[in-house]
């Protein structure tokens, strides 16, 4: 009783213009509505559940739905389904497809975002921050211009905007991030974030996101024991659309765990010669960090809110500036016991709820006759807390 039917701006197949024949009514968008010539009753897709429940409860034939590209792909499918109901699916190029060809790019190494509105903002650019190539389909509050203000400070992209794809005003756009702030844009479709610098190491074997990392602690090199980072991290979570924050980030071995696992991160480093080393890092692992030069707290208050934040150096005034910005977790190193009482009501006076514990790690040394003994670190006191209210 129902199909939907993708339209790319290229000509209908015999089999959709058959069914438009056929339907008794058609629900899609204004602008598509009115460039097909359609004999049946139309209506806004604004009120598309509403239309087709009372079209079916009445029994007045076949509908259809017209849809932008590929309905199956962040689109109206979904919604149907969701609905209860189980279409016919006659599918077009999908706007992801059709944009990336007219930027003349591959795309199966391309992350694909679908914001629903405002309120995603921050996860859609933290995977524009975090992926070398992301392709977002816009939605309202969520466009060109928003992407381009939340990146600028520190994250340098490459923007091609690609408005009306497939229609009669189509057009392609490359723009610096300066002039997507700035500019009219009208009705863009697509808006392709591309780091210029990345080159990928070898070719991918999955489309999109790539696999996490093999292992969860790369080997200790003097810093924090792979132990305690293994730890650190798993009361971080970071992920895929995440901000972390590595604040007193040192050589930044935190920062670079949590950009193997796919979030966007900045590191927050005052001491010259270990931003040094943490570029070197960085470089080594071929990650994406921002790093954030100068003292915390003041260094902290230009930075985009976080999802999670890591203090690995700092006095109480930081720990009250991270709490202060609500993450949904926030871990602190630290080497002294009477640190971890501090640090604890710190958190509790900012309405968190916290933990602490001690690690202490003995690694196994080989003696020159083959036996092994225990090798003990420095014990680092981790406290964990999250807010209680919610981020």
């Amino acid at each position: 009783m129902i199909t939907v039917v993708g339209w790319d701006g290229s000509e209908l197949s015999a089999r959709a213009v058959d069914k438009l024949h056929e339907a008794r009514l058609v629900v899609g968008p204004d602008a598509i509505l009115d460039q097909l010539r359609i004999s049946a009753p139309t209506v806004a897709d604004r009120s598309l559940l509403e239309a087709l429940d009372s079209h079916l409860e009445h029994g007045k034939g076949p509908a259809v739905v017209i849809a932008e590209g590929d309905p199956g792909f962040f689109g109206v499918v979904r919604t149907l389904r969701e609905h209860g109901l189980h279409p016919d699916v006659l599918p077009a190029i999908s706007l992801v497809s059709l944009a990336f060809a007219r930027a003349g790019l591959n795309w199966e190494d391309a992350l694909v975002v679908a914001p629903s509105g405002p309120g995603q903002l921050n996860r859609a650019v933290n995977a524009c921050r975090a992926h070398p190539k992301v392709a977002l389909l816009v939605a309202p509050g969520v466009g060109p211009a928003e992407i381009a203000r939340e990146l600028a400070p520190t994250t340098p992209r490459a923007l091609i905007v690609c408005e009306d794809l497939g229609g009669p005003d189509e057009r392609i756009t490359h723009s610096r991030m300066g002039e997507a702030t700035t500019r009219p844009w009208k009705d863009p479709d697509v808006v392709l974030v591309i780091d210029p610098l990345h080159q990928p190491k070898e070719p991918g074997w999955v489309a999109g996101a790539q696999p996490g990392p093999a292992e969860w602690a790369l080997p200790s090199e003097g810093g924090i024991p792979a132990e305690v980072r293994a730890f650190i991290l798993a009361k971080l979570g970071p992920r895929l659309g995440d901000l972390v924050w590595d604040v007193g980030a040192g050589a930044g071995e935190i920062a670079v765990e949590c950009a193997r696992m796919g979030a966007a991160v900045i590191a927050v480093e005052r001491d010259e010669q270990s931003c040094a080393l943490l570029r070197a890092n960085v470089l080594r692992q071929g990650v994406k960090v921002a790093l954030a030069r100068g003292q915390a707290p003041p260094t902290l208050e230009p930075l985009p809110d976080p999802d999670a934040v890591f203090v690995g150096g700092g006095g109480p005034d930081v720990v009250v500036a991270c709490a202060a910005r609500r993450p949904r977790a926030l871990v602190c190193a630290l080497s002294k016991l009477e640190q971890v009482a501090v640090v604890l009501d710190l958190l509790r006076e900012q309405g968190f709820r916290g933990e602490g514990s001690q690690i202490l790690v003995s690694g196994l040394t080989p003696g020159p006759d083959g036996s092994h003994h225990l090798t003990a670190c420095d014990p680092v006191f981790v406290v964990h807390a999250t807010p209680v209210h919610g981020g």
